[in-house]
């Protein structure tokens, strides 16, 4: 009798582009394995009509995996890193993280080359409050609208004449065969990457010892202590996955890198911290808690009280 591993994914174009990315790399690596995906649709997908932020943020497209692992009808669950909420509910652990691919917002638009090049009238499209938030930081006169669906909806929306300009990240645009769509990868220097952006993972029922042993080899050891660093660090402020919160974590030698950031939504306070420390675990996920503690000494508790995300310092 084969084993077997059931993958709970959501319907998307995205989600169901990196299950079977996830199932594929499985099967190749475990030839006495068999992977088959339950897709399901979540209350984030059917609520599109309001903001994000609004609604429960990205937490409400994982729901429902979760419900179907606790019920036997599925084993694991593959995420999109920047989805996932800073801490695991109970019952949950953090499996592997696969190998990153590009972290960077991307801006796509049918008039202009380049996110400089918009108009003062512009209207940008995202439902993210960091993008929204650093891109009016850097062009405040635009004007940014909600735009919720996934990534064909989103790019027919563009097509259709509702935005001068759409802001996606570059590797869902990528991994579904849209990167003619990039004029541009946005430097983060202009919009800092979401926490774990750009890197899938997957969840496993706490304690299933049998599974984590067959998803172990699609670790990637440096995404994973980049992206561990970038979620210490948003635990430390509270922040939902659609905070206007963005942390990225680099790694070169011997060291990693972390810069966070919190921000109003209108993006005129931009709050800013950055640090390094040795290349292990533990060093790591410090440096993530540190970084989290200067941006709150430094006010962004007031900032994401005034958002409803109670921190230590409120």
């Amino acid at each position: 009798m084969a084993n077997i591993i059931r993958i709970a994914t959501r319907q998307s174009p995205l989600a169901l582009w990196q299950a079977n990315a996830v199932k594929d790399r499985l099967e190749a690596l475990h030839q006495n394995l068999e992977v088959t995906l339950v897709p399901m649709t979540t209350k984030g997908d059917q609520l599109l009509d309001s903001p994000l932020a609004r609604i429960g943020g990205k937490g409400l497209f994982i729901k429902e995996l979760e419900v179907a692992m606790l019920e036997d009808r599925a084993d694991i669950a593959v995420h999109s890193m920047k989805d996932v909420p800073a801490a695991m509910p109970d019952g949950f652990s953090l499996g592997p993280i696969l190998s990153r691919e590009s972290p960077y917002d991307a801006f796509v638009s049918n008039r202009f080359a380049h996110l400089n090049d918009l108009p003062n009238d512009a209207v940008v499209g995202t439902c993210s409050l960091r993008r929204g938030s650093q891109i009016l930081k850097h062009k405040p006169s635009v004007t940014i609208h909600n735009l919720r669906g996934n990534v064909n909806t989103r790019l027919a929306k563009l097509d259709a004449g509702e935005f001068d300009a759409i802001i996606l990240a570059e590797s869902g645009l990528e991994r579904l065969g849209f990167g003619d769509r990039v004029r541009h990868a946005i430097d983060r220097t202009i919009s800092l990457p979401a926490v774990g952006q750009g890197a899938i993972g997957i969840e496993l029922r706490a304690n299933d010892t049998a599974v984590a042993e067959w998803v172990q080899p699609l670790a990637c050891e440096i995404t994973t202590m980049a992206v561990l660093t970038e979620r210490a660090m948003n635990r430390t402020l509270n922040g939902g996955c659609q905070a206007p919160i963005a942390g990225y974590a680099t790694i070169d030698q011997q060291q990693i890198t972390l810069t966070g950031r919190v921000l109003t939504p209108d993006g005129k306070t931009l709050l800013e911290e950055s640090g390094q420390s040795a290349l292990n675990p533990t060093d790591a996920v410090t440096l993530g808690h540190t970084i989290g503690q200067q941006l709150l000494d430094k006010g962004a508790d007031a900032i994401l009280s005034e958002l409803g995300i109670q921190t230590d310092n409120t």
